[in-house]
């Protein structure tokens, strides 16, 4: 294995009732509460009423700061810093998703920073000396793995562009995870983001170390519990067990455990964050239409971990094939999977219908120095127009 450091300084409470055991003492050194969440849905299935009646009983002062959407904006980032520093919130506790952990994430740097955390956070990376707002999330969708680590991704609208950055000080101090919040998530909602949690896995898999490594094989054993479990979920969207381990399979793709002694690739969501810089596309969505696109032009370079993919996730065996058709057929495995949940197959079906303005985003496409093959900009655009 590559040599590495690992730090992660979320504590989890995890499990059916942990909000109700654990947020009143949790939340007792703060006064002033931000109550950050979006579009409203937690009002609707009885979250939002549980969280107040917790903080109010602790004599808690609640400031709310509602209305994130699906792909934060740096403009919503600095509505809510302003709000912070306004009301002298001094904790900021985040109900949702990962567009709700990662505005919040943003946020909670930007009511404690002077300058400007775009240019200087997140246009290139930085190092942050000031101390953040305390952070605590609830989550209610599995699919970012957002709760255990500092990564936030925003996008900045002005300059079409939207960029993830991970600084462990914006780790949240605690999340608290109760795998019955997340059933009134709609059923294509966690399909996409149950895509999302394949993605990150297979975006850190395919990448070097080639030899034995123990991350990729608790990376082969995750992804086998996500397709599993994926299926089982879409079959009962109440199935406690599925959306149990789905939920911790999202934490443990982006904990950054899996991430140890690999390169790490994520040029799919490269392209894919662009693709929603310019469009707003739903992300998990986005990631689908790529995957297989992707993977077919770059598996030659890495044969053997494609072969790897096959055997160990799909259960494929080699009957005859060279190595080079069994490792199309464990890509070919992942579109029938994507195909099998109703996930988009073009990027029309995302809602694209400017094929033209392609050109623009691929060029605006960042490259990933862990991929197994380095792609040109022409090259990302000849594969968005595979999959328009």
């Amino acid at each position: 294995m590559n040599n590495f450091i690992f730090q992660n300084a979320t504590k989890v409470y995890f499990g059916k009732g942990c909000v109700k055991e654990y947020l009143s003492c949790l939340t007792g050194p703060y006064s002033t509460v931000m109550l950050a969440y979006g579009g409203g849905s937690i009002k609707r299935n009885g979250i939002y009423e549980e969280v107040v009646a917790i903080l109010r009983s602790a004599g808690k002062i609640i400031v709310e700061f509602p209305g994130i959407m699906a792909n934060p904006t740096y403009q919503k980032v600095q509505e809510g810093a302003k709000l912070a520093r306004e009301q002298n919130i001094d904790m900021i506790l985040g109900i949702g998703g990962g567009s709700v952990m990662d505005c919040c994430k943003a946020l909670s740097l930007a009511a404690r920073y002077d300058g400007d955390i775009w240019e200087d956070f997140w246009a290139h990376p930085g190092v942050i000396e000031v101390e953040p707002l305390p952070l605590g999330v609830i989550v209610t969708v599995a699919g970012t793995g957002s709760e255990c680590n500092g990564g936030a991704v925003i996008t900045h609208e002005q300059k079409k562009v939207k960029t993830g950055r991970d600084y462990p000080k914006l780790n949240p101090r605690f999340a608290l995870m109760d795998p019955t919040y997340t059933y009134s998530v709609p059923v294509r909602q966690m399909v996409s983001g149950g895509f999302d949690i394949l993605s990150h896995i297979m975006e850190t898999y395919f990448s070097e170390p080639n030899e034995d490594n123990v991350s990729d094989d608790i990376m082969e054993a995750l992804m086998k519990s996500v397709i599993r479990n994926l299926r089982a979920a879409i079959r009962d969207p109440k199935d406690y067990t599925a959306r149990s381990n789905l939920l911790w399979a999202s934490t443990m793709a982006e904990n950054r455990i899996i991430k140890m002694g690999k390169r790490c690739d994520f040029q799919c969501h490269n392209m894919e964050h662009q693709l929603g810089a310019y469009t707003d596309c739903n992300h998990g969505c986005g990631l689908a239409v790529l995957h297989p696109a992707y993977y077919r032009r770059i598996y030659k370079e890495g044969l053997p971990k494609f072969v790897r993919f096959a055997e160990n996730v799909w259960g494929l065996s080699h009957d005859g094939k060279s190595k080079e058709e069994l490792a199309r057929a464990g890509i070919d495995a992942l579109e029938n999977f994507i195909k099998e949940i109703g996930l988009p197959a073009t990027l029309r079906e995302l809602g694209i219908t400017d094929q033209a303005m392609l050109k623009e985003i691929a060029d605006s496409c960042s490259i990933s120095a862990g991929s197994y093959k380095k792609l040109t900009h022409q090259e990302i655009l000849e594969l968005f127009n595979e999959c328009y």
